[in-house]
């Protein structure tokens, strides 16, 4: 009855809990052999933050993440478009968090390790393919296989068991944008506590603080996306990954982007590091599942890291499966019914993406006046600006009164 995971991501890892939560043996296969905190920040939003409490883990999240009290869209010029609360500052009965990436695997794998025990992430594993019930892995004796009663696909945008099922599918899709991205300490601006979005489609820069100000030097460690779209003709090293970047190809872009309220050149100077990344996604697909085999997270919905939706919807997938697993028992119904619960969703969530989801407002800005401007309601209505903003919440599952009725998917701890 064991329920065999590729990959100890945030995806995985998650179901892990879930699964231990409600007594499903489970063993999870890792290809790296230590996991270590790596990545920058991401965004988690109320509906994942909801799912974490109820794994236990309320107290550990407000310890590492910065609860998030407002988004904020901005021009090229730093004129303010459009601010909306956050978390509970916008009503919602849990907060939204900016967290580490690897700060968050690290409390996931640790706490599963910690209520799991040892042996529940096997890592130096990597799944190369399924036959059945059997998980193929490549591990440091050569390879070999176990077998379970399903398998989960949770081994990313690159995954091995999608391009099992879709062997023609090819390398993710690349539309010509590059992103930079690093953290650098220093104050926070604003209020402290908010994510700003500043620019348009060809050109824009994301920040927000990971960490709440140190009551010593006053300084936060934020974390920042600088963002450029060039011809995708060119083929801008599209085969590298999380490769150390040079200034000289984004920066001059930046320089005179200095702010009353952000210097965003000084920002990205500040940095210790910093990594470039292409923007990608998949297509959506007919299926995640076959057989006994499924996929989560961005194995099976990889999409643009807009509307901080990527982490949060990988988190609410393993609940959701936990919570089909407990009506149907670990069988392929189970599967089936956790993909038909969210493969229509998030489908939609990743061709809103490639529209710019939430952000298309600052392209509705450039647009309009290129991003000058005096009053932004000789711009665009404010109603129009929170119909946009409300009508992504819904196609994402955030909506902050739906979500505060919803049940709960498996009830906490």
């Amino acid at each position: 009855m064991t329920v065999l995971i590729a990959g100890a991501g945030i995806a995985g890892l998650t179901l892990g809990l879930t699964l231990h939560q409600i007594g499903v043996p489970f063993r999870i296969y890792e290809a790296v052999r230590a996991l270590k905190p790596m990545g920058v920040g991401i965004n988690l939003q109320p509906n994942a933050v909801r799912e974490l409490h109820d794994l236990g883990l309320a107290d550990d999240l407000a310890e590492i993440g910065v609860s998030t009290q407002s988004v904020g869209f901005y021009s090229k010029t730093g004129r303010e478009i459009w601010t909306e609360p956050r978390g509970t500052a916008a009503g919602y009965h849990w907060p939204q968090y900016s967290v580490h990436r690897g700060q968050l695997q690290m409390l996931l794998h640790e706490t599963l390790r910690a209520r799991a025990g040892e042996t529940s992430v096997i890592t130096g594993h990597r799944a190369t393919g399924f036959s059945g019930h059997q998980l193929k892995l490549a591990g440091p004796n050569g390879p070999a296989s176990v077998e379970g009663t399903v398998t989960i696909g949770a081994d990313g945008i690159h995954s091995v068991l999608r391009g099992q099922m879709y062997p023609d599918e090819g390398s993710p899709i690349w539309s010509g944008a590059i992103l930079w991205r690093g953290t650098t300490r220093t104050r926070p601006f604003l209020g402290g506590a908010d994510m700003i979005l500043a620019g348009h489609d060809r050109q824009r820069i994301v920040a927000y603080p990971i960490t709440n100000a140190d009551p010593a030097t006053g300084d936060a460690l934020i974390n920042w996306i600088a963002e450029l779209r060039v011809d995708p003709s060119q083929g801008w090293r599209k085969e590298d990954w999380n490769r150390p970047a040079d200034l000289g190809d984004f920066l001059p872009a930046f320089d005179d982007w200095v702010f009353d309220w952000l210097d965003v050149p000084g920002l990205i100077r500040g940095a210790e590091a910093v990594f470039e990344y292409p923007m990608v996604d998949r297509d959506p697909v007919a299926r995640w599942t076959e057989g006994p085999v499924t996929l989560m997270g961005d194995a099976a919905h990889p999409t643009y890291p807009v509307g901080s939706n990527g982490a949060s919807q990988a988190i609410v997938d393993a609940r959701t499966l936990g919570a089909c697993f407990a009506a149907h028992g670990t069988t392929p119904e189970a599967l089936h019914a956790y993909e038909a619960s969210l493969r229509p969703r998030t489908s939609a969530v990743t061709l809103a993406n490639r529209g710019s989801g939430p952000d298309a407002i600052l392209q509705m800005v450039e647009d309009r006046c290129g991003g000058v401007f005096d009053r932004i309601e000789d711009v665009i209505p404010q109603d129009e600006l929170a119909a946009h903003s409300a009508k992504y919440k819904r196609l994402a599952g955030f909506d902050v009164d739906a979500l505060n009725a919803q049940p709960a998917l498996i009830g906490s701890i």
